[in-house]
């Protein structure tokens, strides 16, 4: 392809995409990016300049969003910035065989700051239409040279053709963080050689400085839409996609700077990072403190507990994820009674360490950050959770909910892996990240069936772990029970609830347990003296959450789950039974899930079990296609009437 700006080639309105993309709603003709470094004119550093331009075909009004172009732009308080050095961008329309070209307006540039650190961008095109081509070209600059941006070759829409090159001077080594399940080809690096200017300063004249440099370019062609799919980490972990972090700089009469060439290099710079182990090092927290938390308290899980049990309930969390603490005073903290998560997990850390007991942080990534590669990276992490060890017995304690318990900690954090930091030895161990124990969820009705087709009776909802977890904290974010009970009857057609009760609320060790009142009306139809229904009610599975013909990643559901729904009901005796569907048991291989359905009756009563049962946690690509056919047969099955016939 032709990569020059504004040259347009009259077949390009004649694109269109075939195969597994040929209902997408606009096409990438080509993404190309190319990142170097310049010499700063104002620090007289290196900073990173990145330049992009893009292409694409639109083929319906579903494609118009992509005529919105956005770039996020970053700033400290030391001065360091990003900046954008221009943006250009045109819509060419074939009119009677002549391209027509509208380009950007003043008018359609906007700027919107979106907190202390951060503003947005914002860039439209005129006249856009089905058919359309649309181009942007601009250039930032970064005075962030540790980690450069990602390059993503893949993304919502099909690409033909998609290339990154990056120019690294002889001072920087970075590393490669490359993912993804679309090849990603490279172009053999070429040494070249690049000129800098440097500016006057007080000590030293103005000249031109020349170095080598590796220029190596990374490209893909004909690279599918990736489609978003239930039950993932993060769409981040399974696009095709590559990023630098930088390892070492080595400038002239400057002398060697090593960054994250190991692990041991990475965690000396984290233990002496005033936001990370400044903060565990103060312990300014005030005198008395500590006892009077722990009280005397000699045995050590009793200990541990107090004080785990004692941050959760009076620190409470902004839903930030860090893995470094804005604060730099523990005290600060504990005065505030608020913080993110590395300022109370690293909080909970010092008083475990202060009471004698064995603990380690542990840097995550959450699931929405993605997978950590695993290999020396220090950008990848963004949470801290603590391990604490008791003898044999190792706990992990997340201290941002007061319904987490040990070895419960917050859904975010379920990312299979963690690096343990051994403050003492300076080394770092990776441990898994799991919960086994299934979460489990359990839903009783016991109702009576009037001849007006109306249920009476009462509802039983018993939920644990994570099930638990979720149920609590959505009755504690409720303004008040009737706003919980509000929103739980939103989605329940003709569902009324009185007598509501609820157990364990307070208690996350146990199972939170609710009880009530119901009747429940407009769940019938009718036709003549039928009468026809879904037994299952409200707690049906509607669609399969699995819709793609193949899937290239795993399914990871975070925990094993078991979710077990009964229905027993008593119908009227002028009411026949007409129509009972069939017990059905489904298994995946090695028993790895399994979804059973059994109906029974004696006299004038009917009962339904549904159960579904995962065992494990995570699945296969190769495993996609059986848990894809289960869910169909738990839709379909789920589904299935019972028919009364009235006498």
């Amino acid at each position: 392809p032709d990569f020059k700006y504004g040259k347009i080639d009259l077949k390009e309105f004649e694109t269109k995409v075939s195969g597994q993309d040929s209902a997408a709603d606009a096409v990438s003709l080509f993404d190309i990016g190319k990142g170097w470094f310049e010499v700063s004119k104002s620090n007289g550093g290196l900073v990173y300049v990145f330049e992009r331009h893009v292409r694409y075909k639109i083929i319906n009004k579903n494609g118009y969003d992509l005529a919105d172009m956005e770039i996020q732009l970053y700033h400290n308080s030391d001065g360091d910035q990003e900046k954008l050095e221009f943006i250009h961008g045109a819509t060419y329309n074939l009119v009677n065989n002549k391209i027509e070209i509208s380009k950007i307006g003043s008018d359609a540039k906007f700027s919107n700051r979106l907190d202390k650190n951060y503003t947005m961008k914002k860039f439209t095109l005129p006249n856009v239409k089905e058919g359309s081509i649309i181009e942007f070209n601009y250039r930032t600059t970064s005075d962030f040279t540790f980690k450069l941006d990602d390059w993503y070759f893949q993304g919502s829409y099909p690409c033909k053709y998609s290339s990154f090159t990056l120019t690294i001077p002889e001072y920087f080594r970075y590393k490669i963080n490359a993912g993804g399940y679309v090849p990603i080809l490279q172009v053999a690096p070429e040494d070249i050689n690049q000129s800098f200017y440097i500016s006057s300063t007080n000590t030293s004249q103005a000249g031109t400085v020349n170095a080598r440099a590796v220029k190596t370019q990374y490209y893909a062609k004909d690279i599918p839409a990736i489609k978003n799919e239930s039950y993932i980490t993060t769409l981040r972990d399974y696009i095709s996609r590559i990023g630098f972090e930088k390892t070492s700089a080595n400038f002239p009469n400057q002398g060697y700077k090593d960054y994250t060439s190991t692990w041991p290099k990475i965690i000396t710079e984290l233990l002496d990072y005033e936001n990370f182990g400044g903060y565990m090092k103060k312990n300014n927290y005030p005198k008395g403190f500590l006892e009077g938390i722990v009280k005397g308290e000699t045995d050590p899980e009793k200990k541990m507990n107090l004080i785990f049990n004692y941050v959760k309930n009076n620190i409470k969390w902004d839903d930030k994820y860090d893995e470094y603490t804005k604060a730099t005073s523990q005290k600060a903290v504990i005065e505030k009674k608020s913080g993110n998560s590395a300022e109370i997990n690293l909080l909970l850390y010092s008083l475990l360490r202060d009471a004698g007991l064995e603990c380690y942080p542990v840097l995550l990534s959450t699931r929405s950050n993605g997978a950590h590669p695993g290999y020396p990276m220090a950008t990848n992490f963004n949470n801290v959770i603590i391990e604490s060890a008791i003898g044999d017995k190792k706990y992990l304690l997340d201290a941002v909910d007061k319904n987490h318990v040990s070895n419960m900690i917050d859904y975010q954090n379920l990312n299979h892996q963690g690096l343990k930091i051994n403050v003492d030895a300076i080394t770092g161990e990776w441990i898994p990240i799991e919960f086994s124990n299934p979460s489990r969820t359990s839903i009783f009705y016991n109702l009576k069936l009037d001849t007006d087709n109306k249920f009476s009776g009462t509802l039983y909802l018993s939920s644990n772990n994570y099930a638990g977890l979720r149920q609590r904290d959505k009755y504690q974010s409720a303004a008040t029970e009737q706003e919980y009970l509000k929103n739980y009857k939103a989605d329940k057609t003709g569902l009324e609830i009185s007598n509501y009760k609820i157990v364990n609320l307070n208690d996350p060790e146990q199972a939170l347990e609710e009880s009530m009142d119901i009747t429940i009306e407009d769940n019938i139809e009718e036709a003549g003296n039928l009468s026809y229904f879904m037994p299952l009610l409200f707690e049906r599975t509607k669609e399969n959450p699995f819709t793609l013909i193949e899937r290239n990643f795993p399914v990871d559901f975070a925990y094993p789950s078991e979710e077990s729904y009964r229905v027993v009901i008593d119908f009227p005796a002028t009411y026949a039974l007409e129509k009972l569907p069939k017990s059905e048991k489904f298994k995946l291989p090695d028993d790895a899930g399994s979804f059973t359905i059994m109906y029974a009756t004696e006299d004038h009563k009917i009962s339904v079990l549904s159960k579904i049962n995962f065992v494990k946690s995570t699945f296969t690509a190769d495993e996609y296609y059986n848990l894809k056919e289960l869910f169909k047969n738990i839709v379909r099955k789920q589904s299935e009437q019972i028919v009364f016939k009235k006498s």
